[in-house]
């Protein structure tokens, strides 16, 4: 069934478009299907295996928002309220209206609030910096700390647009983590380790892996200017303020498995139910009415070497319906 899947995998492999990879097949009873190929990295002899440890980016991203869902069914959040009454750093946002002749940014304040729901549907304003070319000279012309760094006060950043008025991909879900914290009074990795992994049997989806877990982590690639692999240096801050909801955590395939199986089953999981029937139907209602999400390229050289979406980055608010 899987054979000419495992055919063209192996020969990415070979012709070096991936180092390795593991893939699984999850449905509603589990998995059904898994296999590891390749390396965990180029030019080392470890091979890739079922237990590999990946950095899941943007994958963090759907976790932090079941996290934030659960709390709106306890009356915790609100997915329509002013979040600035609960995190006050969201009060007073401006807009980035683009640059002067001298290259000072020109910014204007927010005419509406940031709400959860729009940052859980990338419709709050916040932006990528490695995305966006006018966030990239924003920190260029105010030396402002990037939200890469870890820091709290560098996720107050302006916003591209007023929120509710256009669509950007950006770090309006470390703010969802944020505002994790700040209802549940648990730290973001201990309120996920609570509430989602340890009823789902995740031991190894963390924010900081341990020594066991580091000997098992995938390399990090970039593509060469011949588009070839090449080995690139990545870690993470150790002691960030922030715990990273839109892209800090480490996991493998099997974890990532039950965590979908979780939404394949609307909501019930190994541990019993941990989303309602409710917030389920929200979780899969398209919510940024006629704005799509568009593709694009980075506005950092590195991350437009490693973006797996090239063909075009659209502005905010100049999405197709």
């Amino acid at each position: 069934m899987y054979r000419e899947f495992e055919a063209a995998l192996d020969a990415a492999v070979d012709a070096g478009r991936v180092a390795g990879a593991v893939a699984l097949v999850t449905g509603r009873d589990g998995p059904t299907y898994r296999r590891a190929a390749g390396r965990r990295s180029l030019g080392e002899p470890a091979p890739m295996t079922p237990d590999t440890l990946f950095w899941i980016a943007s994958m963090t991203k759907a976790i932090a928002s079941v996290a934030a869902l659960q709390l709106v069914e306890r009356g915790r959040l609100s997915l329509d309220g002013d979040l600035a009454d609960l995190l006050p750093d969201l009060a007073g946002l401006e807009v980035l209206e683009g640059f002067d002749a001298g290259q000072r940014p020109r910014l204007r304040p927010a005419r509406t609030p940031v709400t959860l729901r729009r940052l859980l549907t990338h419709t709050s304003g916040f932006g990528y910096a490695w995305i966006s070319p006018d966030l990239a000279a924003w920190l260029q012309a105010t030396g402002a700390a990037d939200a890469s760094s870890g820091l709290r006060a560098a996720h107050r950043q302006p916003l591209l647009f007023d929120p509710g008025e256009g669509w950007a991909y950006g770090l309006g879900t470390d703010w969802v983590g944020i505002a994790v914290e700040a209802a549940s009074g648990q730290r973001l990795d201990a309120y996920l380790a609570e509430h989602l992994f340890a009823p789902l049997g995740m031991t190894d989806t963390v924010f900081a892996p341990s020594a066991a877990q580091a000997a098992r982590k995938a390399g990090m690639h970039a593509r060469g200017p011949d588009g070839g692999l090449v080995p690139m240096p990545f870690a993470r801050r150790s002691d960030p303020e922030v715990l990273s909801g839109g892209g800090g955590l480490y996991s493998t395939a099997a974890d990532y498995g039950r965590f979908l199986t979780l939404l394949l089953n609307g909501g019930a999981g190994e541990g019993g139910r941990l989303l309602s029937p409710a917030s389920m139907a929200e979780l899969a209602t398209v919510q940024t009415g006629a704005r799509r999400a568009a593709a694009w390229t980075g506005a950092a050289p590195t991350s437009a070497a490693t973006s797996t979406c090239s063909r075009g980055w659209r502005p905010a608010g100049a999405l197709p319906p």
